[in-house]
């Protein structure tokens, strides 16, 4: 169960107009590495790991979950004053066309959100692995977001996202330690 905090898990702020961004932080939001792909996996992935890793993948996801609301509202208020001219121009004149300034689950090229992105092998190291590297190229693209801003207000939120994404990682290479140092012992699988 779940208690929704009526606030961001960090705040969002944006200095400009730029829908341009916006664009390309769809990629977070509806792309193949993106934070509704990791929210999914590993949401679904808790169900068929060792008691030991369910609240680790349970706790991952509802963070995965928030990191979603904070580019929602990155996107929301880098579009919100924008005119379908200046969408255009961004490389949103489809998604416009078919959605106004609505949010929807895209990535950056446009490619809508599917289940495909992630997987569930159900050996539970497999899955972890494949975890990491889920955080590991989530962690790069938040840099190469980074990378291509002025925005220092944005950059402070991206860097934040960045940042839990180090986390992530690492806490999920605990988990891979644990799991073979009960597999070598027999204790599971």
């Amino acid at each position: 169960m779940w208690i929704y905090e009526k606030k961001l898990q960090y705040p969002v702020r944006v200095s400009k107009c730029d829908p341009k961004m916006a664009k390309y932080l769809m990629e977070q939001y509806g792309g193949a590495d993106g934070e509704l792909a990791a929210a999914l996996r590993y949401m679904n992935q808790r169900y068929t790991v060792p008691d030991k890793v369910i609240g680790l993948l349970n706790d991952i996801s509802t963070e995965e979950f928030a990191h979603l609301e904070m580019i929602a509202t990155m996107v929301y208020k880098l579009t919100k004053d924008a005119t379908p001219e200046q969408l255009e121009e961004a490389g949103l004149g489809a998604h416009y066309a078919s959605h106004d300034k609505a949010l929807f689950f895209h990535d950056a090229a446009g490619v809508p959100f599917t289940a495909t992105y992630f997987q569930a092998k159900g050996d539970p190291i497999a899955d972890l692995y494949e975890d990491i590297a889920a955080e590991e190229k989530a962690r790069a693209t938040y840099q190469w977001l980074i990378n291509m801003t002025d925005d220092v207000d944005l950059i402070d939120s991206l860097s934040f996202l960045r940042e839990r994404e180090i986390v992530h990682s690492q806490r999920f290479r605990e988990a891979v330690e644990i799991l073979k140092a009960d597999r070598e012992q027999k204790k599971i699988f």
